[in-house]
């Protein structure tokens, strides 16, 4: 009897996959059309003039940013621009040598240096070596909080002490109060993998959430530490309190961006894998809807060699699961939208220009 019944059970939920898994693939884009890290509109121009040695519209991007003071795309660039410069350095040499004083070529080389340093089985000693880089390009602008999170990276890799941190981290802030990169540098100094604990770590996340504007990018610092717990092994049923309501704020955050938009895709993917770790099936494939084609390589990094495999891997089980608990003759499931056109959910539209910004 009772192995008639688990037989039983296994039909009926292969029955539902049969019937609900296509129909839960309607919105999303085709596996061929996911892509990973993609740049913007303003960043893929400068990459792709960087890949035949002009460093002119990367110059003009990061002078621009820095103009405006949009320090969270200033960060993402100058990011994204040393990791292109990891493996094609020309450009940026040619930028320096015409430029030796740029503060934007100065804070690239020293995020590229730092980036050379984290990797080399010396990475301690190698990080003390590139500090007068960090300070030069901290001086080239003292408005820019940006060289300050270069900095806090800098203080967890050489296991500078939470006084020394502590006063990288006031300066940091006083530049920009609510920089998200600044942030996730201090969350990961505080995490039990470096200099802190789990509790330490959730803190300053969850304190650090409540302090900033609704639309800010820090409000998914929560999540973030949750995702540090998850990997770390065991949760236990306080933890995963504060997980879930982790999970919730960053639902809230990603709610206020229009599906599909490529500013919170980091936040999305890394929702969807917190959301996965919990179970919450539906709630993730609502947010799966949300990325649309915008994988990014973090979280699934942490998990794989092979993050864009990892994400798709992810976004047909989440289908399954959510397939194999529809009842065969259920009504339409709801999806995000239709929640609220009804009035029960949150209308996903695209945020206050400027609320993301520091």
């Amino acid at each position: 009897m009772v192995r008639t019944m688990s037989l039983l059970r296994a039909l009926i939920s292969t029955a539902r996959m049969v019937r609900h898994t296509p129909r839960l693939a309607d919105g999303l884009p085709p596996d061929d059309a996911v892509l990973l890290d993609a740049p913007d509109g303003e960043l893929g121009p400068a990459l792709v003039a960087a890949a035949v040695g002009d460093h002119e519209p990367a110059a003009k991007l990061l002078a621009t940013t820095r103009g405006a003071a949009e320090w969270e795309n200033r960060d993402r660039y100058v990011m994204r621009l040393a990791a292109f410069a990891y493996s094609r350095p020309g450009w940026l040499a040619g930028w320096l040598a015409a430029s030796p004083r740029d503060p934007d070529a100065l804070l690239v080389k020293a995020e590229l240096e730092v980036r050379r340093a984290w990797e080399s089985p010396a990475s301690v000693e190698r990080l003390r070596e590139v500090g007068p880089l960090i300070h030069a390009a901290a001086e080239a602008d003292p408005r820019d909080p940006v060289p300050w999170r270069l900095a806090l990276d800098h203080a967890r890799g050489t296991h500078a002490t939470h006084t020394a941190f502590e006063a990288l981290w006031e300066q940091a802030v006083r530049r920009s109060s609510h920089h998200y990169g600044c942030h996730v540098a201090a969350l990961q100094y505080l995490s039990a993998v470096w200099h802190g604990s789990h509790r330490e770590c959730f803190d300053f996340a969850e304190r650090a959430a409540e302090d900033s504007l609704p639309g800010s990018l820090v409000q998914a610092l929560p999540v973030r530490a949750a995702l540090t717990l998850l990997l770390a092994g065991a949760v236990t049923a306080v933890q995963a309190d504060r997980i879930d309501a982790a999970a919730d704020r960053a639902a809230q955050l990603s709610a206020r961006y229009g599906s599909g938009d490529p500013w919170p895709a980091e936040v999305r993917n890394l929702l969807v894998y917190v959301l996965i770790a919990r179970g919450r099936w539906e709630e993730a494939l609502d947010q799966f809807h949300a990325i649309g084609p915008y994988a990014t390589s973090f979280p699934w990094n942490r998990v794989s060699d092979d993050p864009l495999g990892q994400f798709l891997e992810a976004r047909d089980g989440v289908r399954i699961e959510v397939a194999s608990a529809t009842p065969i003759r259920g009504g339409r499931r709801t999806r995000p939208t239709d929640r609220a056109v009804a009035g029960q959910g949150r209308a996903a539209g695209p945020a206050v220009p400027g609320d993301h910004y520091a």
